[in-house]
């Protein structure tokens, strides 16, 4: 049924995404079309376009006579990461609080009762999940074309290395996930109060707080984070 085959494609698209970011999927490996199509019911047509969509979002890059490739994390990718973060994070923060709406701010709120749930539950996954989706609601609320595909870029890597970087296995690292639940519901005040400045502030603050521990998990010596294959064609 056409109904049946349009619920298939959204929940393959849906879950391809969790997959990656979530590192089910690890960065640089190939995706597999034929069991993808399988598992979901679908034909190899309608996920190619699912995965040509993929590739607009930055999630996989697509190879002639090889397939889908999930976004590896080399060395470049996460040098620009963390030049590109603070910047990025401080024009949707300074953005959202100018153009959010109440809808907008509620599904932050709701969003935010799930982050807290996570991190209670030590649920590594899910917490980088609703991590993701309350900094991707910041970026509808800013409502800027341009800098909404980079920010969706960036929250991919910055989700994909929380997966380690957050994980309960490091207890020493509980102060900052208070500190980083205490900074989300900061957001939500200033938004809603419509306080740009301090919002972009805040943007620098929150990404600060995480960027020395991340440094050292992907720095030469650190705990190993898997940075994924670079394909065969490039240097």
């Amino acid at each position: 049924m056409p109904g049946d085959a349009k619920r298939n494609k959204s929940n393959c698209l849906e879950d391809l995404r969790r997959r990656i970011l979530t590192e089910v999927f690890e960065p640089g490996s190939y995706l597999d079309e034929t069991e993808i199509a399988e598992a979901y019911g679908i034909s190899r047509p309608p996920l190619r376009e699912l995965l040509r969509q993929l590739a607009g979002e930055g999630y996989v890059i697509l190879h002639e006579n090889r397939g889908a490739q999930v976004a590896p994390m080399t060395h470049k990718t996460l040098r620009n990461f963390f030049i590109a973060a603070p910047m990025i994070y401080a024009a949707i923060g300074r953005l959202a609080a100018q153009n959010a709406t109440k809808p907008q701010i509620m599904r932050l709120k709701d969003t935010q009762l799930l982050f807290r749930a996570a991190i209670r539950d030590k649920d590594t996954a899910e917490r980088a999940l609703t991590n993701e989706r309350f900094h991707s609601i910041m970026g509808e609320m800013a409502d800027n074309e341009f800098l909404m595909p980079s920010l969706r870029r960036l929250l991919i890597d910055h989700t994909r290395i929380g997966m380690t970087f957050y994980s309960p296995r490091h207890p020493e690292l509980a102060d900052q996930r208070v500190v980083a639940v205490e900074q989300h519901d900061q957001f939500i005040a200033l938004i809603d109060a419509g306080d740009a400045d301090a919002c972009a502030e805040l943007a620098i603050a929150h990404w600060e707080l995480s960027r020395a521990q991340i440094e050292s998990f992907v720095s030469p010596g650190s705990v190993f984070v898997p940075l994924g294959r670079v394909p065969e064609s490039m240097p």
